[in-house]
This record gives structure tokens, C-alpha cells and sequence, in this order.
């Protein structure tokens, strides 16, 4: 009789730790379920913020760039006639002195106030006095924080270096433009050179191919399969001899790369500049 009631005893116990231990995989199942949803849902907003990047080629190098609630124009060239329709800037980038970047006439045409406007000194030194209030001095390399965007100049030259090239080191700025994690590069009149080809987790980058004043596609090809950005865009492609071959720039980034994005987008569309 003690023998039946110790092994009744023991069954108990032991259905006990069964439904104990079936109770603690269940609950495992649903946090690794609610885990990877959450992962998922996670993935999904990071992908998103992408999205918040939207480009509006103007003509060669000027654009408008709408990310998030706020906007900013680069090198703004043209007349107020080129920006009717276009939302105002929150912030201005100007990369260069040559009158295809800075143009002080159409930057008197918009209505800045107390925007800001983000130049090399060889630009500011340039400008008019009314509108020195409004810069913001960069040099090469350096960073500034503003409205909530984090803003890196990188230099921008022609290879190989010469005090007569048209664009010398430390003159004229690129820039890595950053907000929530996501960077966004501007090349600027440049080659190949190492800053750009070091360059670390760009997400959007504007690439600059015209001769002679820049580089041909096939070493702006290289230099973005340096540095492998996940999307990237030809602009500024005008040479003295007409326009770069960017069809040719596509195929050569996705035959060494292709997970980088390729985005032809119309910078000339008048054809007439």
C-alpha cells in the first residue's frame, strides 16, 4: 500500500513539472513571437525614414531637397524664376565660387530672412555684404549641427592636385548631410579623391561627372564602388563637350555592385542650358 501511494505521489509531482515546463514554452513561443514582430515593425520604420528624402533636380547642380518637414536648395542658380512653385528654404548649401554653384543675384531673389547659408570662406569672402548675416562659415572637415541636421563639409578637387586646376583642395565643399542615422552625400565639383572613396554608411549620394571641370563616368563609377552608398544619383553630368553618357555610369556600378541603386533623375530637362 505505501509502494501505490509513493508512486501516485510521484506521478503528481512529476505532471506538475510537465505542465510547468509547458507553461514556461509557451510563454517563451510568445515573446520570441512578440520579439520578432517587434524586429519586423522596427526594420520597417528604419527602411522608412528613406522615404523622407525627396529630390527635385532644378538644372546641373541645383536642387531641392524636401526631407522630413524641412527643406533646403543647393547651389540655387537661375533667377526666382527656376524656384516659382518651389517651397521655401530652411536652409541653403552652396559648394563653390564658379557661377554654376554661387550666384549672389538669385539668392537676393529669394526670401531668406534669417536662413542660413552653408559655404566654404572662398564663398563667403565673395558674397555681398547684405548677405553676409546669413552665412555659415565651413571649412573641410568640419561639422555644424543645424535643425537638427548634422552637416560635414568634405573636400572637393581635381586629381592630380595643381595650384592651376580649377578646383583646389580647401577651396570649395562637399557635403554628408545626417539626420536620424541617415546620410545623404553631395559631391560637389570633384574627382575620385581618397574623402570620397573613404567615405562610411551613405545611404543617398550625388555624384558629380563632367569634363573636363570633374571626372569621367567610369572613375565616378570606381569612386562609388569604393564606397559603396545604397543609392546613388548622377548630377551635375554637363561637360563642355554636352552631357556625360549616366547610362553608361548605371551599368558600370551595377556590373561591380549590384545592390547600389542606380536613380537616373532629369537635371537638365529644358536641354537647353
Amino acid at each position: 500500500m505505501r509502494r501505490i501511494m509513493t508512486l501516485l505521489a510521484f506521478g503528481i509531482l512529476l505532471t506538475g513539472c510537465k505542465n510547468e515546463q509547458a507553461e514556461k514554452n509557451g510563454k517563451t513561443t510568445a515573446e520570441t513571437t512578440k520579439t520578432t514582430e517587434a524586429s519586423v515593425e522596427k526594420t520597417t520604420k528604419q527602411d522608412a525614414k528613406l522615404s523622407d528624402l525627396e529630390i527635385v533636380p532644378v538644372s546641373h547642380a541645383t536642387g531641392v531637397f524636401k526631407w522630413g518637414d524641412k527643406v533646403f536648395y543647393t547651389d540655387p542658380v537661375g533667377g526666382a524664376e527656376v524656384f516659382e512653385g518651389k517651397p521655401e528654404p530652411d536652409f541653403i548649401l552652396i559648394t563653390d565660387i564658379h557661377g554654376d554653384h554661387m550666384d549672389a543675384a538669385t539668392l537676393k531673389t529669394l526670401k531668406l530672412d534669417s536662413t542660413k547659408i552653408i559655404v566654404p570662406k572662398a564663398v563667403q569672402e565673395k558674397l555681398p555684404k547684405d548677405l553676409q548675416s546669413n552665412l555659415v562659415v565651413l571649412a573641410n572637415g568640419e561639422t555644424k549641427s543645424h535643425l537638427n541636421f548634422k552637416i560635414t563639409a568634405i573636400p572637393m578637387y581635381n586629381l592630380p592636385q595643381s595650384k592651376d586646376a580649377m578646383h583646389v583642395k580647401g577651396r570649395g565643399n562637399g557635403y554628408v548631410i545626417e539626420k536620424n542615422g541617415q546620410r545623404l552625400y553631395i559631391s560637389g565639383d570633384t574627382e575620385d579623391i581618397p574623402e570620397m572613396r573613404n567615405l562610411k554608411n551613405i545611404d543617398v549620394a550625388l555624384i558629380s561627372m563632367n569634363l573636363p571641370y570633374t571626372m569621367p563616368v567610369d572613375r565616378a563609377a570606381e569612386g562609388v564602388l569604393a564606397f559603396q552608398p545604397k543609392k546613388v544619383i548622377p548630377y551635375h553630368y554637363r561637360g563642355k563637350d554636352g552631357f556625360s553618357d549616366i547610362e553608361k555610369f548605371k551599368t558600370l556600378v551595377n556590373e561591380g555592385n549590384k545592390n547600389i541603386e542606380v536613380q537616373l533623375l532629369d537635371w537638365y530637362p529644358s536641354n537647353k542650358e
